[in-house]
């Protein structure tokens, strides 16, 4: 199994074209200069980071390893949060972000359109009504919870919940 999933991440990075290996290959640079310049020492959060841009190029491709990265990523960064008490981000990241890519991961897997798709659907009028309600419902309970964290910038944070 672990020959497949090593198997898997290979495909992903030769489907890469030369464009988007470049940008991996700098943003790697990037993120890792700016971690030994600032001599950081917590090289979670340099994992974090380095984990976070390969899955946000493999997202943008729309590659389902894409997904896979973000779950860890959203662990990753969680437990970063968690570390500097900034509470909202760490709900945002393992309430929000972690299980919308697991569900897009097991959407992909299970509704494939072929190869490199999944099937794609619209939502109708009633649907989006039904995620509005929602959306609402949750920030109203999201709000209550950073209430009780005492977290700063609560509005925003509420704002930015509930648009995304």
């Amino acid at each position: 199994m672990n020959l497949n999933i090593y198997a898997g991440i290979k495909a992903s990075i030769k489907n890469l074209n030369s464009f988007e290996k470049k940008l991996w290959l700098i943003s790697v640079v990037i993120v890792t200069l700016s971690f030994l310049l600032f001599k950081s020492e917590n090289f979670m959060t340099l994992i974090a980071s380095l984990i976070g841009v390969t899955a946000l190029i493999f997202v943008a491709k729309g590659d389902v390893i894409g997904q896979i990265l973000t779950i860890v990523f959203s662990l990753l960064y969680s437990l970063i949060s968690l570390g500097f008490a900034y509470y909202g981000e760490m709900i945002t990241y393992m309430g929000m972000t972690a299980p919308i890519a697991l569900l897009s991961v097991i959407t992909w897997l299970k509704n494939p359109y072929s190869e490199k798709q999944v099937k794609v659907r619209t939502l109708n009028t009633k649907q989006y009504l039904l995620l509005f309600i929602v959306s609402l419902f949750v920030t109203w309970i999201f709000y209550y919870i950073l209430v009780f964290f005492t977290c700063q910038f609560l509005f925003f944070l509420l704002l930015l919940f509930f648009l995304f």
